[in-house]
């Protein structure tokens, strides 16, 4: 096996690595280098700087494995490795504890002001009146999102004395006791935290979702730290909230362009800025190049590894008669999540027609999964690692299959169960990805871009209402499909529109007479 090595990573690592492949270390290859030797390589490990496009994946005729020393891969493709077969792995668990030590640095700089009072000594000054500081002990950790680093952020922030409590739509209320965190909803956590530290993903949905109506909320002592992912906090807002003390300070190791330049905030005292560190320590280091490296070592071994992030590998006959359905699986997952109300605590997939025919229908059952809780995690979650995530979250998953399909070759129908209600999609393949019924309502949409989906009385003047309410806030219809039990009871409304229907809009749907129910989803 042959094995490069195209950025840096620690010695240990590559030392490992020796023991099983042939490796070649070459971190200053460029792009063009890298396009025209790839071809020789049966497996590539890379942290940030080399970048591979689907253009050289391509050209990587014998790579097996591709490894991330570290958790992002925005500069892999992923979809063109998927379609090449090869495995893509990294090392998630190398930078838990790094980034949560990182982040409780930061709120100890904020809450003692330990960043401004260097400053001022090296100035030759002694401001002690200027830098009077708050204790951790007694005070509130709202954590937004509470995987592997949320998790780790609660753990010491115990030892400071402190309470938690945390916004995380997956997380179950019986782990959340036992980590002795009160699970509760955003705006909770906004309202009655000290300390906030944000660790999800940047998605449609978490981006700008820290902003001005959030800043409001917050407690004019209250301080926000963000080592997650620039631009899930609007730099504008907060800008603005610092400048009129609607909050006490923030501290932010990620910005929405990176290396922020001419920044207001960098004028300002109450803030703490970082240079996108918080996962920059020799040991995290040493672990990222470690675990990669014992992942490459258990392919060459014949053991699967562990950190895949791509899917699992099936016979060719069966992915070229599940290949069409594979993007619609994750489409309705992630339809399902957004539309019902609650924790999902139970996942239903039944496949029928030629499907059900199909013994090995695993790679599709996992894609739902993935698009059912993708949305609302920090960590990557795929093919491979759903099922697991989705135990951890204490959702259970059951398979069905049924014969009949109702006159289309195959039908697949995934029903969502939280404590307080039930949703339902049915999809198939025609061409394209289809959504035929929600909620066992007969539908006929194409399952992409800004949606919106709002249950009501079927009486006269209801759509009407709701198509004024959108027209008054400038959100554009692009497609309507209306179906109902029977006339005059209830229907529902599935609309694809030219933008993202804001918060306040939905709201204001929900508020109208004879509506019961509304939601937007973004696929």
């Amino acid at each position: 096996m042959k094995v490069l090595v195209a950025d840096s990573i620690n010695e240990k690592g590559i030392e490992n690595l020796k023991e099983v492949a042939e490796v070649v270390v070459d971190t200053s290859i460029t792009p063009e280098e890298l396009a025209n030797t790839i071809h020789e390589y049966d497996g590539i490990i890379v942290r940030s700087r080399t970048k591979l496009t689907a253009d050289v994946i391509e050209k990587a005729e014998n790579m097996k494995i591709i490894a991330r020393a570290g958790v992002g891969v925005d500069n892999i493709d992923l979809d063109a490795a998927t379609k090449k077969g090869i495995m893509v792995v990294n090392s998630p668990e190398s930078t838990s504890v790094t980034v949560a030590e990182h982040t409780m640095g930061l709120i100890l700089s904020m809450a003692r002001k330990i960043s401004i009072a260097d400053k001022s000594v090296k100035e030759g000054k002694w401001e002690k009146k200027s830098f009077m500081g708050v204790e951790l002990r007694n005070k509130t950790l709202g954590v937004i999102g509470m995987g592997r680093i949320g998790s780790q952020v609660v753990n010491r922030c115990k030892a400071f004395g402190m309470d938690a409590m945390a916004y995380d739509p997956y997380l179950p209320e019986e782990v959340a006791k036992q980590m002795g965190v009160e699970l509760t909803d955003l705006d909770t956590v906004l309202k009655n935290s000290d300390f906030i530290t944000i660790h999800v993903p940047l998605t449609p949905e978490t981006k700008h979702s820290i902003s001005a109506e959030q800043f409001d909320l917050m407690k004019d002592t209250a301080y926000i730290v963000n080592c997650a992912r620039g631009g899930i906090i609007d730099e504008d807002a907060l800008y603005d909230a610092l400048v009129n003390n609607k909050i006490g300070g923030a501290a932010l190791d990620v910005y929405e362009e990176e290396p922020p330049k001419e920044s207001k905030l960098f004028e300002l005292d109450n803030i703490v800025l970082t240079p996108h560190i918080a996962a920059s320590t020799k040991e995290a280091q040493r672990d990222a190049a470690i675990i990669v490296a014992d992942e490459i070592i258990d392919l060459a071994n014949g053991k699967n590894p562990r950190n895949v992030l791509n899917m699992p590998r099936i016979d060719n006959n069966t992915f070229q008669e599940v290949a069409p359905y594979i993007e619609l699986c994750e489409k309705l997952g992630s339809f399902i999540s957004q539309g019902v109300n609650g924790k999902i605590k139970e996942i239903e997939i039944i496949y029928t027609g030629e499907l059900a025919e199909i013994k090995n229908l695993e790679i599709l059952t996992r894609t739902v999964i993935q698009g059912a809780v993708n949305p609302f995690l920090s960590s990557p979650v795929n093919a491979v690692n759903a099922p697991l995530v989705a135990k951890d979250r204490g959702i259970s998953i059951t398979e069905g299959r049924r014969d009949n399909s109702k006159g289309y070759d195959s039908l697949i129908k995934v029903i969502a169960k939280s404590a307080s209600d039930e949703f339902s999609v049915v999809g198939t393949h025609l061409h394209e990805s289809r959504i035929l019924k929600v909620n066992d309502y007969w539908v006929d949409v194409i399952p992409e871009g800004h949606m919106f989906i709002a249950k009501y009385e079927d009486v006269p003047g209801s759509i009407g209402k709701i198509g004024t309410k959108l027209g008054e806030h400038n959100v554009n219809i692009g497609i309507m499909q209306v179906g109902r039990d029977e006339k005059g009871g209830r229907a529902i409304m599935v609309l694809t529109l030219d933008k993202e229907i804001p918060k306040e809009v939905i709201k204001e749907i929900q508020a109208l007479d004879n509506v019961y129910e509304a939601n937007g989803l973004e696929l």
